[in-house]
């Protein structure tokens, strides 16, 4: 069963260069062929326990840090997500940091200048909540939002063109590509859900007075947009998933499905770093035993 689910989780990746469509390549939800639900939860709970072993020795080791990168439509659950696969971590070591809309300081800045803010430390998992990624998604979606950029090339809504998303694109690979060089490891999610499901999940959001607060009328602005977003996701993730920052595209119609994988991913990826406890030097251990010797001497 877990086999399956291994080799499962190794075809989220989106290749490096290759053309993502998403309706072609990547579904939404989990056909049940693999394991039930319960059996499910079992495997994620296990692998929530084997996560906080590894982070444990990530602090410890002190060499990497770890970016967690979330994007999707909206309801599609990245909140949950972070709430079940990260809750056996220590609160410590992880930072959640969900970017909204530019504030004016953020604004007389780079567009990346509130990201690399945020970023992580040495020993720490910081987990982006939409990202940077947002500059190449609603400003597609919407270039008059660039406006308020004030980039010296761009004047007007005309001038965005073909050869500023190329540049932006080339932007944020750059970024990446030096995070990676300096002990960061980037891992990048989008929750594929599906138009179908979204309603779902507003109209739940509309009819259940304790979940009111989740819905705002841009959600349903914005889903008349779900084509042109769809085909800004399918553009970014062909222009930047590379070796170094890999793209992952998650079904997120299933939520318990949906979180299985995000924690089989993080704790693959893990895995290949090899961290471990440093070891101590002859030295250090004799001072170890001589610390040991005197408590133990001491008297009750």
């Amino acid at each position: 069963m877990k086999s399956k689910y291994l080799k499962y989780i190794d075809t989220l990746k989106v290749k490096p260069g290759s053309a993502v469509s998403l309706k072609k390549q990547f579904s939404t939800n989990y056909n049940g062929k693999m394991f039930t639900k319960a059996e499910g939860e079992q495997i994620l709970a296990e692998g929530i326990h084997n996560l906080a072993k590894l982070q444990d020795k990530l602090y410890a080791h002190d060499k990497y840090s770890i970016l967690i990168v979330l994007q999707a439509m909206d309801a599609a659950g990245k909140d949950g997500a972070i709430k079940h696969v990260m809750s056996g971590l220590n609160p410590q070591g992880v930072k959640v940091t969900s970017f909204k809309t530019p504030s004016k300081e953020e604004l007389d800045h780079d567009y990346l200048w509130r990201h690399a803010k945020e970023l992580p430390a040495r020993g720490e998992i910081a987990i982006f909540n939409r990202s940077h990624y947002e500059n190449v998604l609603v400003t597609k979606v919407h270039p008059e939002f660039l406006l308020s950029e004030k980039l010296p090339e761009i004047q007007s809504v005309k001038a965005v063109n073909n050869q500023f998303w190329e540049k932006r694109y080339k932007q944020i690979n750059r970024f990446e590509k030096n995070l990676a060089e300096n002990g960061t490891i980037i891992l990048k999610f989008f929750l594929h859900l599906s138009k179908d499901e979204q309603k779902k999940r507003f109209l739940d959001r509309i009819n259940d007075p304790t979940k009111n607060w989740k819905f705002s009328m841009a959600d349903a602005e914005e889903r008349k947009h779900w084509d042109e977003y769809q085909l800004a996701y399918e553009e970014l993730l062909s222009r930047t998933s590379t070796p170094h920052a890999p793209w992952f595209v998650l079904p997120a119609d299933d939520k318990w499905f949906t979180r299985l994988c995000l924690a089989g991913v993080v704790f693959n990826e893990f895995e290949k770093l090899k961290v471990r406890y440093p070891e101590v030097s002859p030295e250090q251990k004799l001072q170890l035993m001589a610390a040991k010797s005197a408590l133990l001497k001491e008297k009750k």
